[in-house]
């Protein structure tokens, strides 16, 4: 972070000369003080990123910053003021009503007469609602501020469409395996010694700091607070001693839209490890089972349908099961189905058939089944020819009349069109079969 604070309000201890005593987390410590050093965002802050560019003209526009929490977006925007020469002025959408943005303005509105600009950051802009999103759009375009807003959340569903037309979006990635290993040698190389780790752990810590360059530190440092003089922790040890973090996913967010997809994707790409590999992830993560199972009947429906119609009795069962027997046990049955699903042979003819008929239903409107197949509890109706010439199809040869069942008007349709695959097969034998008995028979048009 750069060393141009704002100002704040001696503490009783700073005007005690005590506050430089006082303990700073690892993070703190470890802020980037220049744009270089920020980690994991090449992409934009390389030779060729996006803010680089910016930054050679030394102007900016008004940008969103979007991605998980602990990639450096709170900090860049800081810099950014710093190599702009903007004052940096910082509210937070959690905290912040209108008043408080009128006050913003209105000192960003006093600087501006000054001769100075201001750079409004604005984290968890999300959070602000529509009408306090648009305030921001007189103070963007008159140039009093540039806003830089912060969020974990998809700006194209959080934020409006005006203040998006107003400014850039920049992704913030995760950081990988690599730039937190960059970390770790900062904060070895600012704390004087190793963590006291051996090579699985140091690779399990790396993986436990999930793309977070905040939490990564802060793990480091409840490493070195753990440790005993020549202490080193193996891969078991770390998990026991850290408890593990928690993984990033709220279940509201793209995490869990994100990783529901992966899971249905994956049963159906027929890939039982990518599958289970994503349950695991949603369960670990505290996701409702039901919910999974649920979605595990909507892929058994879906992607499976009748080339295995065991499918869906086996997708019900588990959610069943979990009824039953519910945490921790009732999710292994949940689990096999989901491996069930993934090796099962796979069909939509189902799912696209269905939805071509509604299409239909919609279309050709409300149109009379033909007469034959119509009840006639009535003489009026009986005269009328309803239930005339009816064939019951179990007095038939074969059991089967071959008769029409289409609104005359409509014409004979084909919605179902099983494919080679599973017991699809058998049916589209069956079809055929009665196919050409329809033909022989004089039932098609």
């Amino acid at each position: 972070m750069s060393p141009k604070r704002p100002q704040e309000t001696p503490t009783l201890f700073a005007a005690a000369g005590l506050d430089h005593d006082a303990p700073h987390p690892l993070p703190d410590r470890l802020r980037p003080r220049v744009l270089s050093e920020v980690v994991g965002q090449d992409h934009i802050l390389g030779p060729d990123g996006a803010l680089t560019r910016m930054l050679e003209t030394r102007t900016l526009g008004s940008l969103v910053f979007w991605g998980p929490p602990g990639t450096g977006k709170t900090t860049v925007a800081r810099l950014l003021a710093d190599a702009t020469d903007l004052h940096f002025e910082q509210i937070s959408a959690v905290f912040s009503g209108v008043a408080d943005l009128k006050k913003a303005f209105d000192a960003a509105r006093a600087r501006r007469e000054m001769g100075k600009g201001t750079l409004l950051f604005v984290d968890e802009v999300h959070r602000f609602n529509r009408a306090q999103q648009d305030s921001f759009l007189p103070v963007m375009e008159d140039g009093t501020v540039v806003m830089v807003g912060a969020t974990t959340e998809n700006p194209s569903f959080e934020l409006n469409a005006a203040l998006l037309s107003r400014a850039r979006v920049l992704v913030f990635r995760s950081l990988d395996a690599a730039a937190i290993e960059k970390l770790f040698a900062h904060a070895e190389a600012v704390e004087g010694r190793k963590l006291p780790l051996d090579a699985e752990a140091r690779a399990v810590l790396v993986r436990m700091a999930d793309g977070d360059g905040r939490a990564s530190l802060t793990l480091a440092e409840e490493v070195w607070r753990s440790a005993r003089a020549d202490e080193i922790f193996n891969a078991a040890q770390l998990q026991e001693i850290l408890q593990r973090r928690a993984p990033i996913y709220d279940k509201s967010a793209d995490g869990h839209y994100n990783l529901i997809s992966a899971l249905h994707k994956s049963v159906r790409g027929s890939d039982p490890d990518a599958a289970l590999y994503y349950l695991a992830r949603m369960l670990d993560a505290g996701e409702d089972p039901l919910f999974l199972a649920r979605r595990v009947v909507r892929m058994a429906v879906e992607d499976i349908g009748l080339a295995d119609p065991q499918a869906l009795v086996i997708a019900n069962a588990a959610k069943d099961a979990f009824d039953f027997l519910g945490h921790p046990e009732g999710e292994l049955a949940i689990a096999q189905a989901v491996v069930y699903l993934a090796t099962a042979p796979k069909s939509n003819a189902v799912y696209t058939a269905f939805g071509t008929a509604m299409q239909v239903a919609k279309q050709a409107g409300s149109l009379l089944p033909p007469k034959h197949i119509l009840n006639s509890p009535t003489k009026l109706m009986k005269s009328e020819g309803y239930g005339a010439a009816y064939e019951y199809d179990h007095d038939a040869p074969e059991a089967f009349s071959g008769q029409d069942y289409f609104p005359e008007a409509l014409g004979r349709q084909t919605f179902y069109d099983p494919p080679e695959r599973g017991f699809e097969r058998e049916i589209r034998k069956r079809l055929d079969y009665w196919a050409k008995l329809r033909k022989e028979r004089g039932g098609s048009r």
